[in-house]
């Protein structure tokens, strides 16, 4: 989503955007991620966010790229570029298969991590067996679809159970980005369910 470096950056208090904190204080995207119902959201290295190959093509889609560029990289020194990157610069980051976190297979991404500690919630089918989940969106259109849950063992989708994920765009994330995550990681996809519920 954003960068994990940045202590040369626009730093902002956990209560409010742009002001400054005497004790503790942190970058806006740790602070971003650390708001409540943003917990599928995760920092990810600058160097990853600067690679052009990476960036292909979002110039051409993303009204204000660069400041809103800028802003991710924790180097927009204005306040008023706060929602330059908000709806347009999450569904491209999302449609280009889940940019906004590494996919390689030397470096495990930080979703990866929240995968396997069940972050994002565990498939309720019960033959799944608690089945840890991911984000995927329904939709690469921003505005279509809230983020929903993929189950990589039942191959299902389902509604985040926590209310404050409802409101969360499913195109941040992408149609494709657990299987592209799968496709990097094989060894991390699970096996089908040995059993299937049969009515009587």
């Amino acid at each position: 989503f954003g960068s994990s470096r940045g202590s040369h950056g626009r730093r902002c208090s956990p209560q409010t955007p742009g002001t400054m904190s005497s004790s503790e204080e942190v970058s806006w995207i740790s602070w971003f991620c650390g708001l409540r119902g943003n917990e599928f959201f995760c920092e990810v290295d600058e160097d990853y966010i600067q690679d052009k190959f990476n960036l292909t093509g979002l110039n051409e889609q993303v009204p204000h790229y660069r400041q809103a560029l800028d802003m991710i990289l924790d180097l927009e020194p204005g306040n008023g570029v706060w929602g330059l990157w908000g709806g347009v610069w999450g569904g491209v980051w999302g449609s280009h298969g889940g940019l906004w976190t590494p996919l390689t297979p030397l470096c495990p991404p930080p979703q990866l991590e929240k995968y396997q500690q069940g972050d994002f919630g565990y498939c309720p089918r019960v033959y799944c067996e608690n089945q840890p989940m991911l984000p995927i969106g329904l939709s690469d259109i921003p505005g279509e679809a809230m983020v929903k849950l993929y189950c990589p063992k039942c191959m299902d989708v389902y509604t985040p159970k926590s209310s404050r994920h409802h409101h969360t765009d499913g195109a941040y994330f992408g149609t494709g980005f657990p299987h592209m995550l799968f496709m990097v990681h094989p060894e991390y996809r699970p096996k089908r369910p040995a059993n299937q519920f049969v009515p009587r």
